[in-house]
């Protein structure tokens, strides 16, 4: 005889385990066996109301010091349609708020609305939320400690979200879903990140220029953006981010993954962009923020380059294949060998465009994928970033012959909590 469950799957052992336990030693009639299997069904029934199915997602939310902007994220967060379609399909989430090192109140201000929203969203039965103070402050510790200790083990697909956006579309975490489930060569979706200053009507000449800059960025393969991305979680568990990695995990993931933990040469169809998918961001638009948010970029990317271009190529092929056993480990019984790498790359490096391949020439690159009259437009634009980028190159060969690698300027404000909303 074939079963048909309550909840869309064979319950669990436990509950099983449970009714077989109070079975009657004899059922005297037909009747006894209909009522006990009604009892049975009627159970399920509950637990069925009460956990729609497995845990498929688990959406990781990294935060610091964001007590004003993290309310505006979640209340973006739970407009999302992603919980009535998996209550739809008998699925759920779970949403972890990781707060790293914060000084304000952050993660009571997640605790609490992920409370309120437990019990008065309309499909509370479709996720599970908690909040956590993690004491040590860092991105790539509070990434390590989601995907390898905190996200829920059965999740199939892993969200990385940033705690300061505003999502654009209500299907947005939806469509990034089903865009990796329709495609089985891709292990990472994106959406489409738009400056904030975008919505604005009018716009500043420095604003302009950094609207024009973004798009020169998103010309390119296989763009990862670190603010908001999906990720198969067996390929998620399989990286582990370095310590001292300081920046730009998302360059070091979208390196790792495109070349299939570096056993072939970059294949962007790794990556894949959703459709109708998008959230907002604050951009960086003063000339100070501009620098520093740079000279972190250029920190991190130097480092990336150590990583996949330099050591990870020494690996054999079963200590790449599994990376991040191999790179736990190795910081384990050495906690300091890439503070070494990179001491090593910076007295090799004479000059301070040489800190990273390619950096004189990349924006030029950029411009030349454009068509048409854009390239025209955005000349200035690739002229203006060229200058910044020399400039923040030095102040990041300075930073790093220091022997330093932990520099995280944070120059946000809450407008963006004004801005933006999903449609």
């Amino acid at each position: 005889m074939i079963g048909v469950y309550p909840t869309g799957n064979p319950p669990h052992a436990f509950w099983v385990f449970t009714h077989f336990k109070a079975w009657p030693k004899k059922l005297s009639s037909v009747q006894e066996v209909l009522k006990m299997l009604t009892r049975i069904t009627e159970d399920f029934g509950k637990l069925r109301d009460e956990h729609p199915g497995r845990t498929t997602i688990s959406i990781g939310i990294i935060a610091w010091n964001e007590e004003k902007a993290i309310g505006p994220a979640l209340e973006s967060l739970f407009q999302q349609s992603l919980f009535e379609k998996l209550c739809q399909r008998g699925l759920r989430c779970e949403l972890v708020c990781v707060a790293n090192g914060c000084t304000d109140r952050t993660p009571a201000i997640a605790a609490q609305i992920f409370d309120e929203k437990s019990r008065s969203h309309p499909y509370r039965q479709a996720f599970a939320a908690r909040a956590l103070d993690i004491k040590e402050r860092g991105k790539i510790n509070a990434w390590n400690l989601f995907v390898h200790n905190l996200s829920e083990p059965e999740a199939e697909f892993l969200f990385l979200m940033d705690a300061d956006i505003l999502f654009l579309n209500q299907d947005t975490l939806w469509n990034m879903f089903t865009a990796l489930e329709e495609n089985s060569e891709a292990a990472i979706s994106t959406d489409r990140p738009c400056k904030s200053i975008e919505f604005k009507e009018n716009k500043s000449l420095l604003e302009r220029f950094s609207l024009r800059a973004s798009q020169m960025t998103q010309a390119g393969e296989a763009q990862l953006c670190g603010q908001l991305y999906c990720i198969r979680s067996e390929v998620a568990r399989r990286i582990y981010l370095p310590r001292d990695l300081a920046a730009c995990e998302d360059g070091f993931i979208k390196a790792v993954v495109c070349t299939d933990f570096l056993t072939h040469k970059v294949e962007p169809g790794r990556i894949v962009l959703a459709k109708e998918a998008a959230h907002a961001f604050e951009a960086y638009t003063s000339p100070s923020a501009i620098l520093r948010n740079q000279k972190r970029q250029m920190i991190g990317q130097a480092i990336v380059h150590i990583l996949v271009d330099d050591y990870l190529k020494t690996l054999s092929l079963s200590e790449r294949l599994n990376l991040a056993d191999t790179l736990q480990q190795k910081e384990g019984l050495d906690p300091f060998w890439l503070k070494r790498l990179i001491g090593e790359h910076i007295r090799h490096t004479k000059h301070f465009w040489e800190l990273i391949p390619g950096l004189v020439s990349f924006r030029f690159k950029r411009l030349a994928r454009l068509s048409g009259i854009k390239k025209l437009i955005c000349l200035p634009t690739a002229l203006a970033g060229f200058a910044v980028s020399m400039v923040s190159c030095f102040m990041a060969y300075a930073f790093l012959k220091q022997g330093s690698t932990n520099y995280w300027p944070h120059g946000k404000s809450p407008q963006l909590a004004t801005q933006g909303a999903a449609k």
